[in-house]
């Protein structure tokens, strides 16, 4: 089974959306947050999040990418539960089964975006068109016969202490030079 987790490439998604994901979590679209919202009403980080942020089920931010991971079933079983304990706290689900349902649907959808090999990333990009929301998913993957296909480009790693590295990926200039 594969489900979405957030990544950060580089810091932007801590200025560009009023809460950002924290890096690894586990991810869903999270469309539904904007259900009843008026995007053409929407403006600045709040727009931002509608047009092309990933809902981080844990902290509640926004990420502009996710990548494909493999997961366990409890892993989902592990995401449904904390989704449906947000969706109590924020939405006000009438009980606990009704959250859990909720929640099993949107994992299931961001599971469906799972077509594509471990380590691709998805990005989303949201309109609203005569009153109904649009989405449009995005892969961006490592290119065949680039020589790196036995690297893992986009990969986890628990570090304890210290602070985060000052590395940014270009990922426009990697593909102009070809690498």
């Amino acid at each position: 089974m594969k489900l979405l987790r957030t990544i950060r490439l580089d810091p932007s998604d801590t200025f560009v959306f009023a809460k950002a994901a924290e890096p690894g979590e586990w991810a869903v679209p999270g469309t539904f947050v904007f259900w009843d919202a008026d995007a053409a009403k929407l403006e600045g980080k709040e727009r931002t999040a509608f047009r092309s942020g990933f809902l981080g089920v844990g902290s509640w931010g926004w990420s502009t990418l996710v990548q494909i991971v493999d997961a366990e079933d409890a892993d989902r079983k592990e995401v449904i539960e904390l989704l449906a304990t947000r969706l109590m706290e924020h939405f006000g689900a009438p009980d606990r089964e009704a959250a859990r349902k909720a929640a099993a649907e949107e994992v299931a959808f961001a599971a469906s975006l799972c077509d594509h090999d471990i380590d691709t990333l998805i990005a989303v990009h949201r309109s609203q068109e005569n009153g109904e929301v649009r989405e449009a998913f995005r892969s961006l993957k490592r290119r065949e016969g680039s020589g790196m296909e036995g690297l893992r480009a986009f990969s986890f790693h628990e570090v304890e202490g210290g602070e985060e590295p000052a590395e940014r990926v270009d990922l426009v200039g990697m593909l102009k030079d070809g690498k």
